[in-house]
């Protein structure tokens, strides 16, 4: 198995789904991972794993929904370990947002989430990153910032602005030994598809998911969308008409 160039990792949403599976995966590589997220049993469950494959994995109890505080504990994992070199901002949450029935606790939890707290967790300590001149941070985003999917306002919108913040940061770093990549995973099986009601073309094993995200970002990949079946169907889709894609859309609803 072929170990990672990185000596510390921060990777979120890691008690389940694929921030545990990208978490295992880099401690396996030598990597000392700080696995963060609410369900603390699950993290400790989860470290308890890493240690019977003699891999080092730390559990960080954060609500990445509390922006303040993340970014607070983020940089004193930073201090603690000496500087992270690769942030994972992983933890998101999306649920139904139908205009016809939308609620604003929703939009806001979807927000609150996968807008304030990824941008959180990537802000972090990236200026003591340009001071250092290393560095790696990761989105993880999702086709559906491709447009606007239909009961998918706050999530669509949320992963939308996720792609456009990185791509600036990208653009921004260039030159300064930090390294910006963005992921967007396509249907993969866990807690959160599992209550999707509709099909999921080209679903992944969440194992098989896991690999293709932590070889792109060894690979240094600035964006990066998976399976290739389905980012190409969903490149054909950003580009169609209004016209065409809201009629696809509506029938899809």
């Amino acid at each position: 198995m072929a170990e990672s160039s990185y000596r510390t990792a921060l990777i979120t949403g890691a008690s389940s789904g694929l921030g545990r599976g990208l978490a295992l995966w880099f401690a396996r590589r030598g990597v000392k991972v700080y696995a963060a997220a609410r369900r603390k049993d699950n993290l400790e469950a989860l470290a308890q794993e890493a240690r019977a494959a003699h891999a080092h994995i730390e559990p960080v109890e954060l609500d990445v929904a509390q922006a303040d505080a993340t970014l607070a504990r983020v940089r004193e994992l930073d201090d603690a370990c000496g500087g992270l070199d690769l942030i994972v901002a992983n933890a998101g949450f999306g649920q139904e947002t139908s205009g016809k029935r939308i609620k604003w606790e929703t939009v806001k939890r979807v927000i609150d989430v996968n807008v304030s707290g990824a941008a959180a967790t990537l802000s972090a300590v990236l200026p003591r990153m340009v001071e250092r001149k290393r560095g790696h941070v990761v989105g993880v985003a999702s086709m559906a910032a491709f447009r606007g999917l239909p009961r998918n306002a706050a999530y669509s919108a949320s992963k939308a602005f996720l792609h456009i913040f990185l791509e600036s940061l990208r653009v921004d770093l260039q030159g300064t030994g930090v390294k910006v990549s963005c992921l967007y995973p396509g249907f993969v099986k866990s807690e959160m598809t599992a209550q999707n009601k509709f099909a999921m073309p080209f679903l992944l094993e969440t194992d098989a998911a896991v690999e293709l995200m932590g070889q792109a970002i060894l690979r240094g990949e600035a964006q990066y969308a998976f399976p290739w079946q389905m980012a190409g169907v969903m490149g054909l889709v950003k580009h169609l008409p209004n016209g065409l894609f809201d009629g696809i859309a509506r029938r899809a609803r």
